[in-house]
């Protein structure tokens, strides 16, 4: 008894010493390729924070596929831009892609007057990336409940007067036990603790484009 005793306190104290990760609300087939990419993913929400970038907002023409601004440079949506495009997924091309064909279903007419895409911009829109998540994307709970929100999660927030916001739910955590937040609210890449900091608009995890798209209209 006192030898099983003790394995058990080694298997405890290993499981205490063990990187967070939890899939959270996964579902039964959510395991292997779709962790591995949640990995992948939080890995380089992280690496951004290593790394100085100015909030800068303006209007800049990229390339067509795979165009980004100059890496110095960056709002909240080029972090999850980022992310994902170090994880294998271009979300210049999937937004522009299904705005082309569902431009409708987006809200860029109706917030900044626009008749039809833009590779350059639309991707780097919070309601639009609202928008394509929803669409092709996993819509999860919005709650006041940490344990609801788990690593590669996409959460988006209305921080002030309709400003809209988005962050990177990562694997470490802060003292209060919530997991922190890769996001970037005006000095580059930051993580931290701010999950409730803001009014919560969407919740989301999308694996790619070759998730299947059951919401699409």
């Amino acid at each position: 008894m006192s030898g099983f005793r003790g394995s058990t306190v080694t298997i405890v104290m290993a499981l205490m010493l063990a990187p967070v990760f939890s899939l959270g609300q996964s579902s039964p087939g959510q395991t292997g390729a779709r962790h591995e990419f949640l990995k992948k993913l939080v890995d380089a929400a992280v690496e951004q924070t290593r790394h100085v970038v100015r909030y800068d907002s303006e209007y800049v023409r990229i390339p067509y596929p795979g165009g980004d601004v100059p890496a110095d440079t960056g709002v909240c949506a080029d972090v999850v831009i980022r992310a994902y495009r170090a994880a294998g997924v271009d979300l210049q091309k999937e937004v522009h892609e299904d705005m082309k064909r569902h431009f409708s279903q987006y809200p860029a007419e109706e917030e900044w007057g626009q008749r039809h895409p833009d590779a350059s911009i639309d991707h780097r829109r919070v309601p639009n990336l609202m928008a394509f998540f929803s669409r092709h994307g996993e819509v999860l709970s919005i709650s006041n409940q940490a344990g609801d929100y788990a690593p590669g999660d996409l959460v988006t927030w209305d921080i002030a007067a309709n400003l809209p916001h988005i962050g990177i739910v990562v694997d470490q955590k802060s003292a209060s036990g919530r997991y922190l937040i890769v996001h970037n609210i005006g000095q580059g890449p930051q993580k931290e603790d701010v999950l409730f900091g803001w009014k919560i608009t969407g919740h989301y995890r999308y694996f790619g484009p070759e998730q299947k798209q059951d919401q699409v209209q």
